[in-house]
């Protein structure tokens, strides 16, 4: 196992490593003043998400915007950006353009995430219930309960396997899941259910706290994700030894209408 735990600038260094990879880019792109718009590629050791290549995805880190996207987009989005700081590329009135302009080739956007990365340290955790962890193998029999949709998968991705977990116990009854995903080697990233009749506890908060240190001292570096609104979610990740970090959102297709002629 390797106990050795990464420093802030490590950390930040793997990030914009995976990112560049994502987005087909330089690392030191999301470093830069100026937008940058590349191609979308399936590069090998991508975050796959998607078996094919996202139509126009963006990331900030918080300056500029890195926009990977089809070449039919380019000359609008070359327009589009200028001018522009980039993380304000993220606002609903930018976002309101770019809608409009992806309809126009059936694509709408979708989610965007809020992601969080964690301080360097192991955080002090003092469970008031039992808890047990988990790999994949056992994993696997969890897969299709509706209890746990963030923790862990739908189903097996090999892609990226759900590779470690953490129960939180009432006797033998789960009151709560913490997961991670190995999206890359080198990133995973933590999801957590916990049942309605057991929130409001701080079960939530235990448990990726527990995770969090666990992935550190197995080498990986754990992430968090949500949504802009869910405060309960940004509430556990600023509490559990996370920072925000970045900020990316992709698009979908456009589900025709099955009236539609």
């Amino acid at each position: 196992m390797n106990t050795a735990i990464k420093n802030s600038e490590e950390i930040m260094s793997a990030l914009k490593q995976q990112l560049a990879c994502d987005f087909n880019c330089s690392p030191k792109d999301f470093d830069r003043e100026e937008n940058i718009i590349t191609l979308p590629a399936l590069n090998e050791k991508r975050r796959v998400f998607s078996k094919e290549t996202f139509f126009l995805q963006m990331a900030t880190l918080g300056n500029n915007a890195v926009i990977s996207a089809d070449q039919k987009l380019h000359p609008w989005l070359a327009e589009w950006v200028k001018g522009k700081t980039g993380f304000w590329l993220f606002e609903q009135h930018n976002y309101f353009e770019l809608n409009d302009k992806l309809r126009e080739f059936g694509y709408k956007l979708n989610l965007t995430h809020h992601m969080f990365l964690p301080v360097p340290e192991l955080v002090e955790v003092a469970p008031d219930f039992e808890y047990k962890f988990i790999e994949t193998a056992e994993i696997m029999k969890y897969y299709g309960c509706p209890e746990f949709p963030n923790a862990i998968c739908s189903e097996f991705k090999p892609e990226r396997p759900d590779v470690l977990a953490v129960l939180a116990l009432d006797g033998e009854k789960i009151m709560g899941m913490a997961g991670c995903s190995a999206d890359s080697p080198e990133l995973w990233q933590i999801g957590i259910d916990v049942l309605p009749e057991y929130r409001k506890r701080g079960i939530g908060t235990t448990l990726v706290k527990l995770l969090r240190n666990e992935t550190i001292r197995r080498g990986a570096i754990p992430y968090y994700g949500t949504s802009l609104s869910n405060l309960r979610s940004w509430k556990i990740a600023l509490a559990s030894g996370f920072k925000p970090a970045w900020v990316e959102s992709e698009t979908s297709k456009i589900e025709k209408n099955l009236f539609e002629k």
